[in-house]
């Protein structure tokens, strides 16, 4: 199904990748002193505080008068602002032209376009939900070495159902498409093959406006899930119907990475399934938000969605915050924050973009601003808990020790 070539270039990708320099290399000692933390999205907040960070991880956080600042740290004033941990961008595609040949393109682009982004947006971990994943990997490498300043980057492989190219794909694309369960089997050992980090199937694709919608069998995604969390690896589905989102529960998907625009509410049925198996959701609402329709059906269609969060957020359903970006090109944040703010409160908010992610990853070190975990931190402008908006005012991304934007 893959050619020769296309294998060969994946297997460098991943030579590369794994020869690649950890993102903690030549990270300095930070000092982040006078500004409000929340050392999680429940914890009462923490003062004038200070935090230290050495070799990647947080060595101290506490009040200014309890904790020593070494000698050799970079002072960062961070009085009047507000200290959180990095954020989780679990829906993005690296597929712009900018991406392309990412091991050999220079550095220069890839550094301004990753900034422009996402690292502007206080992303220190993202999940890529379709890409080439030679482009892809050679990136994360180039991530990995400190060549340009990044994410952490996590990459899944897509699978498409037989006759569901979606309408807004290029048609000359070529897409892996399953029509048996073994055909998806396949798929989805090929991606484990290559090292990519999960699956993401297409339960339901959009061929255009008055067109049906192409569902994926169950049974053909179950396959694909099987394979998936043989090997430890998370599956994700782009649900485009409520056909598609039954798919999602009857294959045991894990993520289901958009909201269902146009759709009702999850039914009481539904929502029962999404508890008892874990199932997560990404909503995406600014996509649909910016979808070059009539503004009273762009209405309607964030009002269903909308909707759809705020009884899976009220039933316990962890949410994941994802914008769909690098498909989109609206890097803002601030409308996504603004609309999720409708049907969740901040502090849930923040969850979605640090507690919960590392959770439902098993991140164990990541997501909190705790002695000893990972030093991945944002530094707001304000407090999100008085201004949601105020999460997309980012002054400095910091991951694993090491800044990796900076206001200026």
């Amino acid at each position: 199904m893959i050619g020769n070539l296309f294998r060969a270039a994946l297997f460098l990708c991943l030579l590369a990748a794994a020869a690649g320099i950890s993102a903690t290399a030549n990270a300095q000692t930070l000092a982040l002193v006078g500004g409000k933390v929340y050392a999680s999205p429940d914890a009462m907040p923490l003062d004038d505080a200070v935090v230290i960070t050495a070799n990647g991880v947080i060595a101290a956080i506490g009040s200014r008068s309890d904790v020593q600042i070494p000698s050799d740290a970079r002072v960062i004033d961070c009085a009047g602002k507000t200290v959180v941990a990095g954020f989780w961008n679990s829906h993005v595609h690296f597929t712009q032209a900018v991406w392309k040949d990412a091991g050999s393109a220079p550095a220069a682009p890839l550094a301004e376009h990753m900034q422009a982004m996402l690292t502007r947006w206080g992303f220190t971990t993202v999940w890529d939900l379709g890409s080439d994943g030679r482009d892809t990997l050679a990136l994360r490498r180039r991530v990995n070495s400190g060549e340009v300043p990044g994410p952490d980057i996590h990459t899944a492989g897509g699978i498409f159902p037989k006759d569901g190219h979606p309408a807004y794909l290029p048609a000359e694309m070529k897409l892996p498409m399953a029509s048996t369960p073994e055909e998806a089997a396949q798929w989805a050992r090929t991606f484990m093959g290559f090292g990519l980090d999960g699956v993401k199937l297409f339960t339901g694709s959009f061929k255009g406006s008055g067109k049906p919608v192409v569902n994926m069998d169950p049974a053909i995604a179950r396959a694909a899930v099987d394979v998936a969390h043989a090997a430890g690896k998370p599956v994700f589905a782009h649900p485009q119907n409520m056909a598609g989102v039954d798919a999602v529960i009857a294959a045991g998907v894990d993520i289901m990475a958009h909201t269902v625009a146009g759709e009702p509410v999850y039914s009481p049925e539904q929502l029962a399934r999404f508890k008892q198996q874990g199932i997560a959701l990404i909503p995406t609402l600014s996509l649909f938000a910016k979808l070059p329709v009539a503004p009273d059906i762009a209405t309607r269609l964030v009002a269903t969605t909308v909707s759809q969060v705020k009884v899976f957020s009220d039933t316990g359903g962890p949410v994941l915050f994802g914008t769909d970006v690098g498909f989109t090109t609206y890097y803002d944040t601030t409308l996504e924050y603004e609309l999720m703010h409708r049907a969740m409160s901040a502090r849930q908010i923040l969850a979605s973009l640090t507690t919960n992610p590392a959770q439902y990853f098993k991140a164990a070190k990541k997501g909190r601003v705790e002695k000893g975990f990972d030093a991945d931190v944002v530094v707001l402008d304000g407090d999100p808990t008085a201004d949601v908006t105020n999460l997309a005012k980012v002054t400095y991304t910091i991951r694993a020790g090491k800044v990796i934007y900076q206001k200026l």
